[in-house]
């Protein structure tokens, strides 16, 4: 049991990124219409100095939210990242402005303890959960399954961030293909501050000139079920179907696109693209049929497409090509 807590500390160590408020903004930004009235919680968050929390509580009135709940996971010091030592996590529960400073001071906020440990898989969290009407949090990779899987079960909005690589998760792509689940509008690259005990890495890795140490992801991305404007637009065809170009794998029916951008107008059969055509995808014009590979281990059974020999990516010619989701355009 002992080597299992030390080795469940050192996974929650690898999953400390904590969210610059900038990001936070620029995503939020998208979203305000979303929240007026709302009860809003951030169940991944020491809720003293997450940005998460700051975002929300400086913005209460703007946004119109009717109530702001955070949850840590035992955090009990006021130092940025907690060695998760302490035995009682705590939650907090803001109702807006009642002095009239337009500023969250520490006396309106009520600060509650928590008999377990902030899990959010907990039964107390869970209790919380049930309360919110939108989830906005950076959740720990390593249990983004799970923590989509919560989210779903209880039918919640929400808006979290997570490695792009999620799209291929068995327990996440089907989700996709049914539009319960989609790509908000910031993709790509994003820095984290990361524990002071972090280990070095060759290459993303640096820290600033006052020893806080950062890692920077170049798949990052916001997942939601918010509806939101970029949905819905179009994406621009200006390219011409030719076999020459566009050769079909020779493993499944289907073209090899090799760029979003290069997608052909005037062909109307499957399609192979970047898992990338998610940040672009518009499903008044296109439909998922599927994806070539769904998880990149062995250990876990991927969602087969017809056509394709077991669990493998496609081939061109006898060569093995990159995972691909599988489109067609709508009629």
């Amino acid at each position: 049991m002992a080597n299992k807590n030390l080795n469940a500390a050192k996974e929650a160590k690898k999953d400390e990124f904590y969210t610059q408020l900038e990001d936070i903004n620029n995503e939020l930004r998208h979203y305000r219409e979303h929240f007026s009235g709302k009860t809003v919680l951030c169940n991944c968050d020491d809720p003293r100095i997450s940005n998460f929390f700051t975002y929300f509580a400086y913005n209460f009135e703007f946004l119109g939210l009717k109530r702001l709940i955070t949850t840590c996971y035992k955090n009990q010091d006021m130092d940025l990242f907690s060695q998760n030592k302490s035995e009682q996590a705590i939650y907090l529960i803001y109702d807006g402005d009642k002095n009239g400073n337009n500023i969250p001071d520490p006396e309106e906020i009520g600060i509650h303890p928590l008999k377990g440990d902030g899990d959010f898989r907990s039964r107390e969290c869970i209790e919380l959960l049930k309360q919110a009407d939108i989830v906005v949090t950076n959740p720990p990779f390593s249990l983004f399954r799970e923590y989509v899987a919560q989210l779903m079960e209880y039918d919640k909005k929400f808006l979290i961030i997570g490695n792009q690589n999620a799209v291929t998760y068995r327990e996440v792509f089907p989700l996709i293909m049914e539009n319960k689940i989609w790509l908000g509008y910031k993709s790509g690259d994003m820095a984290f501050k990361v524990p002071a005990d972090s280990e070095p890495r060759a290459i993303r890795y640096w820290q600033d000139e006052t020893g806080q140490k950062w890692r920077s992801m170049g798949n990052i991305c916001w997942f939601t079920n918010l509806d939101i404007e970029k949905r819905h637009e179009d994406l621009i065809l200006y390219k011409n179907y030719s076999c020459e170009e566009y050769p079909q794998y020779d493993n499944y029916k289907a073209i090899e696109v090799s760029k979003t951008s290069e997608i052909p107008g005037d062909y109307d059969g499957v399609m192979g693209v970047p898992i990338t055509f998610l940040d672009k995808y518009n499903p008044e014009q296109f439909e998922i049929i599927g994806a070539t590979e769904n998880e990149a281990t062995d250990k876990v059974k991927a969602l087969r497409i017809p056509g394709f020999i077991k669990y493998d990516r496609p081939y061109i010619n006898g060569i093995r090509k990159y995972a691909r989701i599988l489109i067609r355009k709508k009629k």
